[in-house]
């Protein structure tokens, strides 16, 4: 997971504190392909908890076995952990079982990205209540990106499943286009150089020197504006937001269906709300005492 350029005041306050602790951690956190460093029992767990789905939020015991790949008596007793600790709940009423927030909470926790997200919303609410359509911010999580934040306007439904904690492929979103037609070109051959995740994956292909074309009309226009790739019908435009040093700690963007909303006419009526959005969304970051440092 690539390390957020944005942290609050608390923890830019506390930094030598914790850099002295990954230093000291950083010896036993390298992978290790020796079985004996590697407890199972965890790994097991893990899977358990990625058996769950948007797609599959609801579980029976036997459904968890057979998507994690464990036993039953293995999954059984995996399931009633996580439901002792709290990641996961019991279905009333039925023998089914689901994750429960804290999950979010642990990966929001893990990405540190929580003041992000409360500095970006209420622009994000005002851009959805300008436009009626569908708002999103995301960063960069590896080679893809994740989505920290959402917002429809009412019960607005769009063509595709999109939702906080929900990661693509950086360089066929034009979200993802967003952020890495701006980062430095050595960090930009790093993240297009890593093999994709297992998952969703584009309807239409692309090569490297498709993306990088799309990098470099993002990078002359300052936005991207492009179709889906996923075959979902939509249209999106998107905006990086840029430190003080120019870097993207992220990016906003609206979506509306293609069919409904021609570019033309797309462009009109979100392009100057968007680019307002992330500039305000920027400024909001540095108002607030936040601090970049080097990912």
């Amino acid at each position: 997971m690539t390390t957020s350029r944005v942290t609050s005041k608390s923890a830019a306050s506390g930094a030598p504190k914790r850099a002295g602790r990954a230093v000291a951690l950083s010896a036993v956190a390298e992978p290790d392909d020796d079985s004996r460093n590697i407890v199972n029992s965890l790994a097991k767990g893990f899977r358990v908890l990625e058996a769950f789905t948007a797609e599959r939020s609801e579980l029976t015991l036997t459904e968890v076995g057979a998507l994690a790949n464990l036993d039953p008596g293995t999954a059984f007793r995996m399931l009633n952990t996580l439901v002792m600790l709290g990641y996961v709940s019991r279905v009333p009423d039925s023998r089914r079982f689901r994750l429960t927030l804290k999950v979010t909470d642990l990966g929001l926790h893990a990405i540190g990205r929580a003041d992000l997200r409360e500095t970006a919303r209420p622009i994000l609410r005002s851009m959805v209540g300008e436009l009626n359509e569908a708002a999103s911010l995301g960063v960069l999580d590896g080679s893809d990106v994740l989505y920290i934040d959402r917002v429809r306007a009412g019960l607005t439904r769009m063509g595709v499943d999109i939702r906080i904690g929900t990661t693509i492929p950086a360089y066929c979103s034009a979200i993802g286009q967003a952020i890495l037609a701006y980062l430095p070109p050595a960090e930009l051959a790093r993240l297009l150089a890593l093999p994709p995740r297992a998952g969703h994956l584009p309807t239409k292909p692309m090569s490297k020197e498709e993306i990088k074309r799309d990098l470099a009309d993002v990078r002359a226009h300052g936005y991207a504006l492009r179709d889906s790739y996923f075959g979902s019908g939509l249209r999106v435009l998107s905006a990086p937001v840029l430190d003080i040093d120019n870097y993207p700690v992220a990016a906003v963007s609206v979506a509306a269906p293609a069919v409904r909303m021609p570019a033309k006419e797309f462009k009109a009526r979100a392009l100057e709300p968007v680019l307002r959005a992330a500039k305000d969304i920027a400024r909001a970051i540095q108002a607030s005492g936040t601090v970049s440092a080097t990912a």
